[in-house]
Parts: C-alpha cells; structure tokens; sequence
C-alpha cells in the first residue's frame, strides 16, 4: 500500500491542528462523536457564537492568503456563516455544531484544493474583499442574533 503524499504546505500544516482544535479534538466517550472548542465555546448563548465566529473567519483568512481560489473562499465563507447562524439558535444550533464542523470542512477544501494542483499563490488582492464580506456577514449575524433574542424574549415574556 502506497504512502499517502500531503498534498498541503508544511507551512500550512498548523491549520490542520487549528481546524481539528476548533470541531475535533475531544471526544464524547462511549461514543464516536468529536467536538472541539467551536461547540464548548457557542454552549455561552449567543456570544459564544460570536467569539466562534470570529475563529472561524481567522482560519479562512489565513487560507486566502495562501492562494485558495474564489469559489473555494465563497464555499468557507457559507460554511461558517451557515456554521454561525444555525449555531446561534437556542439548543437546535448546539446540537447543529455538534455535527457541522465548518472548520474540518474548510480545511478538506483547502486539501482538495491543493490536490488539484489549483493553488494560485498568494492572493492578497482577494484577501481585502473577503474581510470585507466576514466583517459584512458577522454584522448581520449579530443583527440575526438580537432579531431572535428580542423573539424569544417576546414569546418568554408576553
């Protein structure tokens, strides 16, 4: 049986540790299910989905300086926007972390990529755009986030 060849940088092989930290590196025991910190950080109501989204957008921006194509970026980008937003509901999205792993997804893309042979080099040029876009999608995602306090507080208090 052949050695399987890492297709991603060395340079680049902390991600892989970074992504497994955030959705894989602890399991339930009896079990084959693995969380990270992502999911034990978003347990904290809203800001935990918040301060996981923010780690999530850092991951995706070391990846864009590191040559990952346009669609590949808008493919990470909705995973963690997805990730954020279902997460930020009560319960529903605690158990939504639980399985997603937008981390470990972006990452399999970023090897995908590199598997391709499509990598581009650095490209800062689309770097800017993308910050742009999480600063964008994290705005909305706090204005998700009062939209549905405010509903809940509503159905809790009416």
């Amino acid at each position: 049986m052949e050695n399987e060849v890492k297709v991603v940088p060395k340079e680049l092989e902390a991600l892989d540790s970074y992504s497994k930290l955030l959705d894989t590196k602890f399991r339930i025991p009896g079990t084959k299910i693995r969380f990270g910190i992502d999911f034990i950080i978003g347990l904290v109501p809203y800001a935990g989905d918040v301060i996981s989204f923010l780690f999530s957008a850092g991951l995706v921006l070391t990846m864009a300086r590191h040559g990952v194509s346009g669609q590949v970026l808008a493919k990470m980008i909705g995973n963690i926007f997805l990730d954020a937003t279902v997460g930020s509901v009560p319960l529903i999205g605690d158990v939504f972390d639980l399985f997603y792993k937008a981390n470990r997804r972006n990452y399999k893309l970023l090897e995908e990529h590199y598997g391709e042979g499509a990598y581009q080099g650095s490209i800062w040029r689309i770097v800017i755009p993308v910050l742009i876009v999480l600063i964008l999608l994290f705005i909305l995602m706090i204005w998700l986030i009062v939209k549905i306090v405010a509903f809940s507080w509503g159905l809790i208090f009416s």
